[in-house]
């Protein structure tokens, strides 16, 4: 396959590796811009009654629209607005109470400017978040943070890169600061994100997966061997729960004791009883324990099916690993 004429290969692996040190440079001295008006804003943001509205143009957009689902999945309300589209009707999705954070690295975005003066009258906290201090939007700002960067990635200066890189991990400080503010935890941060592994993991309960009723694998204690082994046949957990009087659990018998009971050569297999060949106690888990809980205890103790108890001990459902998989948990 043949290149472009002009492409050098060592230029290009050069100019990549300057890239990466002139933004790794912006982010480390975002450090020391940081200070009172961070910690400002964020105790703004804490306060919030209503929701942060993320508004920036061009580039900047693109990064505000990132920093306000960082905001929003990590417990922080906020959504994110066109400026221009404000201009033509969305400004109605700002509410009084509500937080603006504007993102510009120049601070003189003619579409933000536009509304600054209908942001003031809705009674809106306007923070800036701008490269340049001394901007119109700084200027006009309840609050402004310093996006700062000493040079641009692009080699003429010109295409926004290391300013919006910087754009992007103040944003991330900021989401940061405020989910340890609010004390949140991976079980707030999975009820936002209910289908992904986490949410999965810390939101499915046992009893969301278990199999209950007729489908449970149970006998009593004085069921025949021929009987209970047609009972597991039948439900195909490869387990049986042993029970007497009602739904008190007495032992278990799986696959693996039907297999050793016939390697010991006992005799008259059929005239044993289900109490005379249980083992117990079994492994069970409370159905209101987290689907994750089971999976853990199936792994520590290496078994591939569990009994399901509820509050009382008494036998309410059947679980194995099969379930968990089909659920994604493991």
């Amino acid at each position: 396959m043949s290149s472009h004429p002009s492409f050098d290969a060592e230029r290009a692996l050069a100019l990549a590796r300057k890239t990466l040190d002139i933004e790794a440079r912006a982010i480390e001295g975002l450090k020391a811009r940081q200070g009172d008006a961070f910690v400002a804003v964020v105790q703004k943001m804490l306060e919030c009654r209503g929701r942060v509205v993320v508004m920036g143009m061009g580039k900047s957009g693109h990064v505000g629209r990132k920093v306000a689902a960082t905001l929003a999945s990590t417990g922080t309300p906020a959504f994110f607005v066109h400026p221009a589209e404000a201009s033509h009707g969305d400004l109605g999705m700002v509410t009084e109470g509500d937080i603006v954070l504007a993102i510009s690295n120049s601070g003189e975005s003619d579409e933000i400017a536009a509304i600054v003066p209908a942001l003031k009258r809705l009674g809106t906290t306007l923070v800036a978040m701008t490269g340049k201090p001394d901007s119109s939007l700084a200027r006009h700002a309840d609050l402004a943070i310093s996006s700062a960067v000493d040079q641009e990635a692009c080699p003429m200066n010109l295409a926004p890169t290391a300013s919006t890189t910087a754009q992007m991990a103040l944003g991330d400080a900021l989401a940061v600061a405020l989910l340890d503010a609010r004390g949140f935890r991976e079980e707030d941060f999975a009820r936002s994100h209910p289908g992904g592994v986490l949410g999965r993991k810390l939101l499915m309960h046992v009893a969301d997966l278990m199999h209950g009723g007729d489908a449970v694998p149970r006998v009593d204690i004085d069921t025949p061997l021929p009987e209970m082994l047609r009972e597991m046949t039948t439900k195909g957990f490869g387990f049986t729960a042993v029970t007497q009087g009602g739904g008190a659990i007495c032992g278990i018998f799986t696959d693996g004791d039907l297999r050793r009971l016939i390697e010991t050569g006992a005799a008259d297999l059929r005239g044993l009883s289900a109490g005379a060949v249980m083992k117990g106690p079994p492994h069970r888990i409370r159905s209101d324990a987290l689907a994750v809980e089971a999976a853990d205890l199936m792994e520590r103790q290496r078994v591939t099916g569990l009994l399901v108890v509820d509050a009382k001990g008494e036998l309410v459902g059947a679980l194995n690993t099969n379930d968990l998989m089909r659920a994604k948990v493991i």
